[in-house]
């Protein structure tokens, strides 16, 4: 056997040696995962005669694809390139390209991203004239994604329904949400898996294909799966063999212990009950760590002890026991970020470390602005991860919906997205013109535009539309040329439409960033020309549509990052710093106080272990004794994960005597005699504008109607000068804060 394999550890042998059957591997944070993933792949083409193009390799984000495509292209060599390694959203595009005609699309389907979602979302909602203040355009489109990560198709949202007039009106949305992107041909994130599992589900050719091309599947951070993803990963393992059995040859690589995308629809059950979806699955656990310091590590597996939901396991290391962690309680939000960044700013100019060597984690994006300022002040270059994406910049989002059009016709909002950009003396009153004729007639947007003359009403700007449309099939019959180069098109179209030269002409620094953007998009495109067998432009659209905000991390550039835990997850850093540690900060209020506040902790919880898990070398921890949120001056205790670490691993930055106790209950709800405990709340009452200072006829924890939000519990009343805030948990809109005599709220037995 090769010497590849000596350099294994035991356990992870034992997996990369694993044949046939289903195997789940429960690998711990820095345990070397992707290392066996890749060995495993070498042993099962070198030692089990498996042929590359029968293995299936996905993961979650293209970072993760990129470099399992090239660790597998390192140690397999030849014949790796017929092996796809790549995404769930990029491997469900290739099956969907190929037959995605077999359930009524076309092959040249356009992918949505945010921004088109919600433009879409707009018009229909226009359209069913839904008031969007009583159901915000974002509710709808977070009810339809969880709809679809459960694989429940909008007929099947409209049976559960019932006679429920708000869950009615969401149904209605839905259909028509899907009706539209059905005629623009069209697909947003949730199609992708939802559409390549209705494949599967009604074209057993389609299925039997990939099930015969897809002998061995594995399966990276099989922990952040949700039900449509696991639908779709027992589907094509279902294969049976030349006896005529099914064998399930599925790897999949996971940590319960990082499942934190509860709200992305992750099933943190697919990794728990893996075991009973497929019979004789054989386990494997990674508890070796090769990232972080003994007490790092023995940090954070004392913090996720205290969940009950997991399966049992406790990382260790050979590395040194390092730095013991450390906490620092400071006076407030603006010290912590002040004291912090000073830190970072020393250690650099000692040449202890660079500054792409540190990271500032969060719970929330809200908690950047101090930091930012700080940076700013002394100097330090940052990014933040989950800021602006490039591809979300107006100027790349123009050109994108030129291309989008050019490739897709029936893309109903690129099309509008372009009608009128640069000028053309095209306004809203012709466009809505166009698109009632468009749904009058059944048909796409551009080809209404195509008929403009037609159109009553357009006399007189159908002159204006005509030449939007000759330039569009100009440019797709120059496409369409054997001899055409692909890397010519975005310049093509910038000469066509005269884009870049309102940008010439104001000659401001926005202006030349524009430009510069426009360059970069051209460089992005000729990249993917020359890394690319077969390119194309539908090609160059995915790639673009597919790329994540972590996508752009680049962690050769020497600045510091700064990011939401959430985001953190994937990567590590030699110091690593986790701000906010407090109760109603990490963990969230709304954990706290959920209707399963068991379930939402243990969830907070996992993420301060990824957190904590980031560290290589130093890891230092954070509350402030009183931080401006909301505008107000909150007093929050120090976060009960900062408790779960025994002392001894711990350096507290602050005397023994003011080392605060937290004394939490095992199950924290509000009760009805709790009615005015304000538990992050000021100690001074706030004044409101109303006048109603009579009694309520409601308490902490009832029931109540609001007209606009619906039914939702009260979690809290505060007395104020002339009125009463009250705050009430409604399950579809959120936590809102009420004011008694404006809300009229109604007690709801």
């Amino acid at each position: 056997m090769s010497n590849i394999y000596d350099t294994l550890n035991p356990e992870q042998k034992k997996a990369v040696l694993h044949d046939k059957g289903p195997l789940l591997i429960l690998a711990g944070a820095g345990s070397g995962k992707t290392r066996v993933l890749t060995h495993r792949i070498a042993y099962l083409i070198e030692h089990r005669n498996v042929n590359p193009w029968n293995i299936l390799a996905i993961t979650f984000t293209n970072k993760a694809a990129r470099e399992m495509r090239e660790r597998v292209d390192q140690i397999v060599g030849y014949g790796s390139e017929n092996i796809w390694v790549s995404t769930f959203h990029s491997t469900c595009v290739r099956i969907l390209r190929r037959f995605i005609d077999r359930i009524g699309y076309e092959r040249s389907f356009s992918i949505y991203d945010t921004d088109d979602q919600k433009a879409l979302m707009r018009e229909v909602c226009k359209y069913l004239q839904i008031d969007t203040k009583r159901m915000p355009e974002r509710s709808l489109l977070s009810a339809i994604s969880k709809a679809k990560d459960e694989l429940i198709s909008p007929e099947e949202f409209e049976k559960r329904a019932g006679g429920d007039y708000n869950e009615r009106k969401y149904a209605q949305v839905y259909k028509e949400y899907q009706k539209r992107l059905k005629s623009s041909n069209a697909l947003d994130f949730d199609d992708l898996i939802f559409k390549t599992v209705e494949l599967f589900m009604n074209d057993k050719e389609a299925l039997t294909y990939y099930q015969n091309r897809f002998r061995y599947i594995m399966v990276d951070e099989y922990q952040d799966t949700n039900t449509a993803q696991f639908r779709l990963i027992h589907l094509l393992a279902s294969g049976v063999n030349e006896f005529g059995k099914k064998e399930y040859n599925l790897c999949v690589v996971g940590d319960d212990d990082q499942s934190i995308y509860k709200f992305r629809g992750a099933n943190i059950h697919n990794i728990l009950n893996f075991e009973q979806a497929f019979p004789n699955t054989k386990v494997i656990k990674l508890e070796q760590n090769y990232r972080s310091s003994k007490n790092i590590l023995n940090a954070a597996n004392e913090v996720i002890a205290n969940n009950t939901k997991r399966k049992e396991k406790s990382l260790w290391t050979d590395n040194e026991d390092g730095d013991p962690v450390n906490y620092t309680l400071f006076e407030s939000d603006i010290e912590e970020a002040d004291i912090i960044t000073a830190e970072i700013k020393r250690t650099v100019e000692n040449n202890k470390a660079n500054y792409n060597d540190f990271a500032i984690l969060y719970r929330t994006n809200a908690q950047s602005r101090i930091f930012e300022e700080k940076l700013i002040q002394r100097n330090i270059p940052y990014k933040i991860i989950g800021s602006i994406n490039f591809y979300a910049r107006k100027e790349i989002k123009d050109i994108l919906a030129y291309l989008k059009t050019i490739d897709n016709g029936l893309d109903n909002i690129a099309v509008k997205r372009i009608i009128n950009v640069p000028r053309r003396g095209i306004g809203l009153t012709t466009i809505d013109r166009v698109n009632d004729y468009a749904l009058l007639n059944d048909i796409s947007f551009y080809e209404a535009l195509t008929r403009a003359y037609q159109i009553p009403g357009l006399e007189r700007t159908a002159s204006k539309i005509t030449p939007f449309v000759s330039m569009i099939e100009g440019l797709r019959s120059r496409l369409q040329q054997d001899s055409y180069n692909l890397t010519e098109i975005i310049d093509d179209i910038l000469d066509a439409t005269g884009y870049l030269k309102e940008f010439e002409d104001l000659d401001t620094e926005e202006a030349k960033d524009r430009i510069a953007n426009i360059d970069e998009l051209v460089n992005k495109l000729v990249t993917y020309v020359e890394d690319t067998d077969e390119p194309s432009l539908s090609g160059f659209l995915e790639e673009v549509a597919l790329v994540s905000d972590i996508d752009n991390l680049d962690e050769s550039s020497d600045h510091m990052v700064l990011m939401t835990l959430h985001s953190a997850k994937g990567l590590e850093f030699p110091y690593v710093y986790i701000c906010g540690m407090e109760e109603g900060i990490f963990p969230s209020y709304m954990s706290i106080h959920a209707d399963n506040p068991e379930e939402e902790i243990e969830e907070e919880r996992r993420l301060c272990y990824v957190g904590i898990t980031r560290a290589k070398k130093c890891l230092s921890l954070s509350s402030a004794k009183h931080r401006m949120l909301r505008g107000d001056i909150m007093y929050n205790k120090p976060s009960r994960f900062i408790h779960e670490i025994p002392r001894y691993l711990m350096k507290v930055n602050m005397p023994e005597a003011n080392m605060p106790e937290i004394n939490i209950p095992a199950t924290p709800r509000y009760h009805h005699s709790q009615k005015n405990y304000k538990p992050f709340a000021t100690a001074e009452p706030k004044n409101f504008a109303g006048s109603n200072m009579g009694s309520l006829d409601y308490e902490v924890g009832d029931s109540v109607k609001h007209i606009k939000f619906g039914i939702g519990t009260v979690t809290n009343i505060v007395m104020g000068g002339k009125d009463y805030e009250v705050t009430v948990d409604f399950p579809r809109f959120g936590t809102k804060k009420l004011i008694a005599s404006f809300a009229k709220l109604t007690r709801v037995d």
